[in-house]
This record gives C-alpha cells, sequence and structure tokens, in this order.
C-alpha cells in the first residue's frame, strides 16, 4: 500500500470504527489493530505516520486494565490519547472533534490525503496478481453489492482466472438473475457459470412452514450447488469471498465479544482446499458502493438494498408455494419502481413486500375473491438494531395499492406495517 496510514489502537473504546471512517473521510487511510501489538508488528506495517490510543469503556479484560505496549509510547510516532492516560475525550460537537482529529493527522502526523478508490483500485490489483499468479480464483456471485464488486475488482485484476458461479435458487428478487448475466458474462466477459437450481430449491423447501428450518435448507442447499460446480472445475486454487470490513470488527477483538461470526461461503468441505482472496476485508460498506461505481458497476447493482440470504424465501411466510412466491416477486418490483419514481430510492433504508399464508374475501369487478393480503415495510435504521418506519405519503400507498391489486395474480388487500424495531423486526421471518 502506498498510501499514508493512521492506526488506532483499540484500548476498549466502541467507536473505534467510527473513528476510522472519519479519518479515512479526510482522504487519510487508517485501520483498528489489538491494545498489544507489538513494535516490530507496528512497524512491518506500511506507512504509519501516527497512533491513536482510544481508551473507552471496555479497557478492562478479565479483571485487568490494558494499555498498549510500553514501547509503542517511545517508537517516535506522534500519539494522540483520548480519553487514555489523562488524554482529553472526544468533543461532542462534530465540527470540533473533525478539527481536532484533522490538526494530529496533517499537523502532528503530515499524514497525506491520498487515500481515494482510485489508489484502492490499483493497490489491489497488484495485491490480487501477486497473490494468485496464473492460478484460477473461484466465486459465488450472488447479485449482492459485496460479490458484485469483488468480481468486478478480479476481473480487473486477473480477467478470465476467475471464475464465477451464479446460483439461482428462485428467491431472488424480479430480474436480478438476469442483471448478474447481462453485467458480468455479456458487459464485462467474465467467465460465468449460471446454475438453474430454481425447482431443485423448491422442491427441497416444498411444505416447510418454519423460518429457522427454511433458512438452514436454502443455506445448506447452496453449499450442496457451489460444491458440486466447484468439484466439475480443474485448476482452481482460491476462493474469493465478499468479507468487508464490519464483518472482521463483529467478529470480535480482545475487548468486544463477537457480535457475530461471518461466513461469506461457509460450510465448504475441507478437501476443497482453498487459499481465501478477500480484496474488501479493509472497506466499510459505503466505500465498497464507491469502489463498484468506480469500477463501473450500474448504480443498481451497487446500491442495491440489503437482501437477506434467504432471499424471498423469508418474505413468502409458511410454506413456500411458487404462486405465491411470484406475488411477492412482482408485489416488491411494483413497490421499488414505485419509491424510485417518488425519488424514494436511496432515502429509505430497506423497503419490501411480504405475502403471508392466509387468504381473506375481496371483490374484483364485481366479483368475490378469496385471496392473499400483500403486506408493505419501509424502514430507517443507522445499526439495523433499531428500525423507525418511513412516513411514506398516503397517496403514494394508494397508487401501490392499486397497482398491486391490479397486476398481482392472487392478492387483493394491500397493507402497510407501522411496527418499528423493536417491538417488531425488521423482517417478518
Amino acid at each position: 500500500m502506498k498510501q499514508d496510514m493512521i492506526v488506532i489502537l483499540d484500548l476498549g473504546s466502541e467507536e473505534n470504527p467510527r473513528l476510522a471512517r472519519e479519518i479515512r473521510a479526510l482522504g487519510v487511510y487508517s485501520e483498528i489493530y489489538p491494545h498489544d501489538i507489538t513494535l516490530a508488528e507496528l512497524n512491518a506495517l506500511p506507512n504509519v505516520k501516527g497512533i491513536i490510543l482510544n481508551g473507552g469503556p471496555n479497557h478492562v479484560v478479565d479483571g485487568v486494565e490494558i494499555d498498549a505496549c510500553s514501547d509503542i509510547y517511545g517508537c517516535g510516532l506522534p500519539l494522540l490519547q483520548p480519553g487514555h492516560k489523562g488524554g482529553a475525550p472526544w468533543p461532542t460537537d462534530a465540527a470540533q472533534r473533525k478539527a481536532v482529529l484533522s490538526e494530529f493527522v496533517f499537523d502532528a502526523c503530515g499524514a497525506q490525503p491520498n487515500w481515494n478508490m482510485e489508489n484502492f483500485i490499483a493497490d489491489q490489483v497488484e495485491l490480487i496478481r501477486r497473490q494468485v499468479g496464473d492460478k484460477k480464483v473461484l466465486l459465488a456471485l450472488s447479485g449482492g453489492v459485496d460479490s458484485s464488486v469483488v468480481a468486478a475488482l478480479l476481473i480487473k485484476a486477473i480477467g478470465k482466472q476467475l471464475v464465477c458461479v451464479h446460483v439461482n435458487h428462485g428467491l431472488l428478487r424480479k430480474g436480478e438473475p438476469e442483471q448478474v448475466v447481462e453485467v458480468f458474462r455479456n458487459q464485462m466477459d467474465a467467465n460465468l457459470i449460471y446454475v438453474d437450481a430454481v425447482d431443485r430449491f423448491l422442491n427441497k423447501l416444498s411444505g416447510v412452514a418454519e423460518p429457522e428450518q427454511k433458512r438452514k435448507i436454502i443455506g445448506a442447499e447452496f453449499i450442496r450447488v457451489f460444491e458440486e460446480e466447484a468439484r466439475k472445475l480443474d485448476g482452481i486454487h482460491f476462493l474469493a469471498q465478499g468479507t468487508i470490513y464490519p464483518d472482521i470488527i463483529e467478529s470480535g477483538t480482545k475487548t468486544v465479544k463477537a457480535v457475530k461470526s461471518h461466513h461469506n461461503v461457509g460450510g465448504l468441505p475441507e478437501d476443497l482446499d482453498f487459499a481465501l482472496v478477500e480484496p474488501l476485508k479493509m472497506l466499510f460498506k459505503d466505500e465498497v458502493r464507491a469502489c463498484g461505481k468506480a469500477l463501473g458497476l450500474p448504480d443498481s447493482m451497487v446500491y442495491r438494498q440489503p437482501f437477506p440470504g434467504p432471499g424471498l424465501g423469508v418474505r413468502c411466510l409458511g410454506a413456500i408455494t411458487r404462486d405465491r412466491l411470484e406475488a411477492v416477486r412482482e408485489s416488491d418490483a411494483i413497490l421499488r419502481e414505485e419509491f424510485a419514481k417518488a425519488g424514494l430510492e436511496g432515502k429509505v433504508w430497506q423497503y419490501f413486500t411480504v405475502v403471508p399464508d392466509f387468504k381473506s374475501v375481496g371483490v374484483h369487478e364485481g366479483v368475490r375473491t378469496f385471496d392473499w393480503p400483500v403486506i408493505l415495510r419501509a424502514v430507517n435504521t443507522v445499526d439495523a438494531m433499531t428500525a423507525t418506519v418511513e412516513d411514506v405519503p398516503f397517496a403514494l400507498l394508494q397508487k401501490i395499492t392499486q397497482r398491486i391489486t391490479s397486476e398481482v395474480k392472487g392478492v387483493n388487500r394491500v397493507l402497510y406495517d407501522l411496527t418499528p424495531k423493536p417491538s417488531g423486526t425488521i423482517e417478518w421471518e
């Protein structure tokens, strides 16, 4: 890496990710490291210009107050110690906080604002080529933001040495499998294997109503399909994954318990012995999107909404049927289209439709119907731990209702979910 770097040592602060993001927003690269990094390990890092020892509420581990190694203090690099060893706490005012960071990063450390996506991409292309050589890399390409950006970056670095496998399990949104093929095979000339596994997945899910069981079936079957495709290929030495920096941070540090473990293609058999390629593992989500834009991916892919791993399988409530799944897919497409027309695309964090497994009496063109309701959900959140409901204009809800009830087969009602998180969750299953 050619960019200057500010190292943040984790001394128990819960705001280390925010701090790293703020430094990167100044145009200077920053990474978080454990409090007990040795001087030798520090010296092995490229272009370190300064160190922030960030104190915080989790500064006691197993009854002992943690601190940096003593020789870090005498390493000769500029140090900033907010909330640690008498250091002043961070200002609460955003402008003052930015001023403190700017003074330290630029004046005290002399760092250059040379962290940008163009430099990041150039660095990663060089690192990928060095790691992979002339070998092949396998990637499970879901069409989600992370896997799509990884694919675009690897195509730029190694071209046809990348083998992408896109498994269509029938639970994607309308047009998404076709978009993956169009963008990667037709536009980017990727080495793409398209697997139509719709019948296979839906047959496995037939009659299964319990949400966790559905999730397990979908996850396990995906691994089996991916494994079968991998075994057909020769010369694969690497597996690419869309791991990003929050995945690593959330998996836990010495001062923060794991939020969750992250396995992008978890559970593959040990005899599929691949080394990992994870070129996005030091990027935050907004940086991943910026990288995708710089690599030329379409906005519809780069700014794709958060989407559950089991896809529409957890929005077709209860036992999945093909006709009800199609009602979810079509109503979701209408909702997304109308939100885009109304200027809400990109302003509302997540919006989708749900179709439950019950029916009600209705009337269509003077004839009695007995059909499903569609539930609309639109929420905003910062961390997905809590969420508020979007105040959608009533006229827009009326328009969406009219379109869904007239265009989506088997639907006669539309409902709007007003429940925040808590007491509800973002998804229904």
